[in-house]
């Protein structure tokens, strides 16, 4: 199955908000602007290791955020 980068997106999304952290904050946790972090959440793709910031930043490992955002691929098929 191939990446979905907006799958992706909505998984940061959902574990932003339910942290309760607005793209402000959560976008300085990750070291990345706010409108890449935006642009993320939209659907756009980014490097591994811009994914590895943002998991790093919610505390979970790389491969969990893979693993989540390929549930939310296999929720829409």
């Amino acid at each position: 199955m191939p990446f979905d980068a907006i799958a992706m997106g909505m998984v940061i999304r959902k574990l932003r908000k339910k942290r309760k952290i607005t793209q402000e904050v959560f976008s300085g946790f990750a070291a990345i602007s706010r409108s890449h972090l935006a642009s993320l959440e939209r659907g756009h793709t980014a490097k591994v290791e811009t994914y590895d910031k943002i998991a790093t930043a919610l505390e979970i490992p790389l491969s969990e955020l893979f693993r989540l955002a390929e549930e939310e691929m296999n929720k829409e098929a």
